[in-house]
């Protein structure tokens, strides 16, 4: 293989750094992984993963790729990022900028995490050949991608299927204007996190949650009520869009068997044609596969 037959994805996480390199048709042949280190602020993060792709490329014999496919939470536009406020200073970043004047003038195309995910799904993995059908991405965030006839819908502004900023009843108000994603809040994974902080007063993860609700009832009966009220808003979703299968990747389905069964039931129940509702083929690397077909496509 050529210098020129390599593709370069970079998928910019809450808390860390995916970075592959595949081949021209999809396949990944090296990965490596960093700590995002949020709290340290934008710039070094784009400064340490822009030098581990370099060192992975030059560790695997290229120079240089022939495209460069980069995804990011939020809405990524030439001179800023939308709806992506974990990392300080992210939203003024010109990502597509940083990422050329790196590596030069190549193709480099930008997206925004879940939505490449779910067209890495519906190009390699379990929506293939499915339509329409939702990628629904339950991580350190919340959010999903539909897609229609094998593509993703963007939405008038890009934030088609942002529904970590559901809200949640009639007492949320203001949601968006306020500064709040209230449904992402309440039960996606730092959301959890925050919740069961609060629950055993000390730092525990969303992922520790899971262990510790096998054992105490009070982190069992705050797992439960998390999923019971996400279940709600996947029917909803379901209702709306009418798709043929779900697709759920991202952190929190490392415990599928959890996390799955109350969202079949729901759908079974609530929705007139309830969709299959299926792991994700790339359930914990969906956005970096993402970050790769939007290269080739490019």
């Amino acid at each position: 293989m050529t210098e020129l037959d390599v593709i370069l994805g970079i998928d910019f996480g809450g808390t860390k750094v995916a970075i592959g390199l595949s081949d021209r048709e999809g396949t990944l042949l090296a990965q490596r992984r960093i700590d995002t280190d949020a709290e340290a602020g934008a710039q070094q993060v784009i400064d340490r993963a822009l030098a581990a792709a370099a060192e992975l490329l030059t560790g695997n014999g290229h120079a240089s790729p022939s495209a460069i496919g980069v995804v990011s939470p939020g809405i990524v536009l030439p001179d800023e990022i939308l709806l992506a406020p974990n990392v300080p200073g992210w939203q003024q970043l010109r990502l597509r900028d940083l990422v050329r004047a790196r590596f030069g003038d190549l193709p480099v195309a930008v997206g925004t995490d879940v939505k490449a995910a779910g067209l890495a799904e519906a190009r390699w993995g379990a929506l293939r050949g499915v339509d329409p059908a939702v990628f629904l991405y339950l991580g350190t965030g919340l959010a999903a991608a539909i897609l229609i006839g094998g593509r993703v819908l963007p939405g008038a502004n890009g934030a088609a299927g942002e529904i970590g900023y559901n809200l949640r009843g009639v007492s949320d108000t203001d949601g968006f204007a306020s500064g709040s994603a209230p449904l992402e809040e309440a039960v996606g994974g730092r959301g959890l996190g925050r919740r069961v902080s609060a629950l055993t007063g000390k730092p525990t993860t969303a992922a520790e949650l899971f262990e510790l609700a096998k054992q105490d009832p009070a982190a069992k009966e705050l797992l439960t009520d998390a999923l019971d009220e996400l279940s709600v808003h996947v029917a909803n979703l379901a209702i709306a869009i009418d798709p043929v299968r779900i697709a759920v990747g991202g952190g929190l389905v490392r415990s599928a068997d959890v996390v799955l069964p109350p969202l079949r039931h729901r759908l079974s129940q609530a929705v007139p044609f309830p969709p299959a509702l299926v792991p994700a083929e790339f359930d914990q690397d969906g956005a970096l596969r993402g970050a790769i077909a939007l290269a080739l496509d490019a």
